[in-house]
């Protein structure tokens, strides 16, 4: 009888301990979350900063082809601008897809 006794405490006190446990599992989750969803504004940020330093750098390649008479220079704009555009439309879609 004692056996039966200890036995059933010890699954209550598990079972006890479980249910915490999961409480606090939900909450370290959306501590993570919160955390995750936080980076993407300055994330955003970064990604237009490196689209305007890359517009520029290709904005100085394409005019110093177009002075020296490269007949390559429309292929060249096209590419820079491209990359630009993609980096942009990449950092909005991402940051609606997200949050």
């Amino acid at each position: 009888m004692a056996k039966k006794k200890l036995y059933s405490l010890y699954i209550f006190v598990m079972v006890v301990a479980d249910a915490a446990a999961q409480g606090n599992g939900a909450s370290g989750i959306n501590q993570a979350t919160q955390m995750v969803t936080s980076y993407f504004d300055p994330a955003t940020k970064l990604i237009y900063a490196i689209g305007a330093v890359v517009g520029l750098i290709g904005g100085v390649k394409v005019y110093g082809k177009f002075s020296s008479g490269d007949p390559d220079t429309s292929k060249t704009a096209a590419s820079w601008f491209g990359a630009c555009v993609f980096l942009i439309v990449a950092a909005t879609i991402l940051r609606a897809f997200f949050l």
